[in-house]
C-alpha cells in the first residue's frame, strides 16, 4: 500500500465522518422533540383515566365491549410499531425478538407501521391487514385506531395488542406488549371514588365509551412518540459509534502514512550515504 492510496482513504474515511456525525446531530433533534411530545401527552392520558374512574361507578361490568371482550375467536390483533429505516442500532432486532417470543403467527394478525416491522413479518409468515409505513406518522393514529376497533367490536378479535420500543432514556429503551381492547383499567373501576356517585349526563355509559375511545387512541399516539424518540436514540447512539470509529481509521492510517514515508526517507538517505561511500572510496 502506497501513500498515495492510503491519503484516497483518508479523505474517503473522513467523509464518512462528516456524514455520521450529521446525522447524530439531526438523530439528536429529532429523540428530543420525540420525548417531549411522549411527556406532554401523558398528563391527558391520566386525565382519562381519572374521569373513567369516577365515571364508571354502578355500571355492571358487561356494559361495553371495549371492556369486557364477548369474542368467541381467539385470534390476536397485534399494532406493531417500529422504523422505516435502518442504521439504527439494535431498535428493530430487539423488538422482533420480543415479538418472535411473545406472538403465536398462526393465531394472529397485524397492522404495522414501518417498513422493517412489514419486512420481519412477511418472513415469519403472519397475516397483514393493514399497513401504514408510508404514510405520515402525525396522521396514521386515528385510522389505526378506526381499523383496530371496527375488526374488534366486529368480534374477529379476542384482544388488540399494541408492541412498541418505549423510550427509558437516551441509553435505554424497552420493548413492551400493551393490551388497547379489551381496556385493562387500573386501579379503582367499579368502586365509589372518594365516596361520591356522580350524576352524569346524558348518561353513564355514552360518557365511559366515548373517553374509553379517546384513551386507546392516545395511548396508541404515546406509543408512537415513544419508539420515535427510542428509534432516534439508538440512531444516534449507532453514529456516534461509526463517527467514533471513523476517527480511529483515520488516525490508525494517518500513522501508518507516517511509517511509510518515514522509511522511504530513510531508504534515499541510505541511498544517498551508500552513494558517496561508493564515490569517496573510489
Amino acid at each position: 500500500m502506497n501513500i498515495r492510496t492510503i491519503r484516497k482513504k483518508i479523505k474517503s474515511v473522513t467523509n464518512v465522518k462528516k456524514i455520521t456525525k450529521a446525522m447524530e446531530l439531526v438523530s439528536a433533534i429529532k429523540m428530543k422533540k420525540s420525548q417531549e411530545r411522549a411527556l406532554e401527552s401523558a398528563p391527558y392520558r391520566v386525565s382519562l383515566e381519572k374521569i373513567i374512574h369516577k365515571a364508571i361507578y354502578g355500571l355492571e361490568k358487561g356494559f361495553s365491549p371495549l371492556i369486557e371482550s364477548i369474542s368467541l375467536s381467539n385470534k390476536k390483533l397485534y399494532i406493531v410499531i417500529s422504523s422505516n429505516k435502518g442504521l439504527c442500532g439494535s431498535f428493530n432486532f430487539n423488538l422482533f425478538r420480543f415479538i418472535n417470543s411473545l406472538v403465536n403467527f398462526k393465531e394472529s394478525d397485524f397492522i404495522v407501521v414501518g417498513k422493517k416491522a412489514t419486512s420481519f413479518i412477511n418472513r415469519m409468515g403472519g397475516k397483514i391487514i393493514a399497513d401504514f409505513s408510508s404514510l405520515d406518522l402525525e396522521n396514521v393514529v386515528s385510522a389505526i385506531f378506526k381499523t383496530a376497533l371496527e375488526r374488534y367490536l366486529s368480534h374477529d378479535y379476542k384482544e388488540v395488542v399494541l408492541v412498541y420500543n418505549k423510550f427509558i432514556n437516551t441509553l435505554r429503551s424497552e420493548s413492551l406488549s400493551t393490551v388497547l381492547l379489551p381496556a385493562k383499567l387500573e386501579g379503582e373501576t367499579m368502586e365509589k371514588v372518594n365516596g361520591v356517585d356522580y350524576t352524569i349526563e346524558p348518561s353513564k355509559e355514552e360518557i365511559v365509551e366515548a373517553v374509553l375511545k379517546n384513551l386507546v387512541e392516545e395511548k396508541i399516539r404515546g406509543a408512537m412518540a415513544d419508539s420515535e424518540a427510542a428509534e432516534h436514540s439508538s440512531r444516534m447512539i449507532a453514529m456516534k459509534n461509526a463517527t467514533d470509529n471513523a476517527e480511529n481509521v483515520i488516525f490508525n492510517l494517518t500513522l501508518l502514512s507516517n511509517k511509510i514515508r518515514q522509511e522511504k526517507i530513510t531508504y534515499e538517505l541510505l541511498d544517498m550515504i551508500t552513494a558517496k561511500e561508493s564515490v569517496g572510496s573510489d
